[in-house]
């Protein structure tokens, strides 16, 4: 169950990463979603958009089945606390601007332009903020 609640919650958040930066770039030009789904340095030659989004997916179901595994083993009942735990683990994605722009084949924002980078902590705080939620609904369901 808690693999299953990891899964539907990693999909969930990292979907709603996804469309949040997909939007940003529509609006602003900024490669901010490009960059989110930049595999280019791993493998040099065309990748459809649909396989970068399920590789970015599979990293956010990882990220969700360890948030689910910490909440239900440290007993995080409380919001608070799982947003808290969602912050933590969710901090080191925003830090992967630098490496990933550094290495980046592709078209994408500079290093050092702060309104991307200003984007990109948005769009990974919002990611934050999302991973309990699906959890959450989980656990109501459950109690019915």
């Amino acid at each position: 169950m808690r693999i299953l609640q990891g899964l539907v919650t990693g999909l969930i958040s990292g979907t709603v990463l996804g469309l949040f930066l997909k939007l940003v770039e529509t609006l602003t030009k900024l490669k901010v979603y490009t960059l989110l789904l930049n595999i280019d340095f791993i493998y040099i030659g065309y990748i459809p958009e649909i396989l970068e989004f399920i590789i970015h997916l599979a990293v956010s179901v990882i990220i969700g089945i360890i948030f689910v595994f910490f909440t239900h083993s440290l007993k995080l009942i409380q919001m608070k606390q799982q947003v808290l735990l969602s912050c933590f683990l969710t901090l080191p994605t925003v830090f992967l601007y630098f490496p990933l722009t550094i290495l980046a084949i592709k078209e994408k924002p500079d290093i050092l332009d702060f309104t991307a980078i200003l984007w990109w902590t948005l769009g990974h705080l919002l990611y934050a903020l999302i991973l309990p939620i699906p959890l959450r609904l989980f656990s109501k369901s459950t109690k019915k």
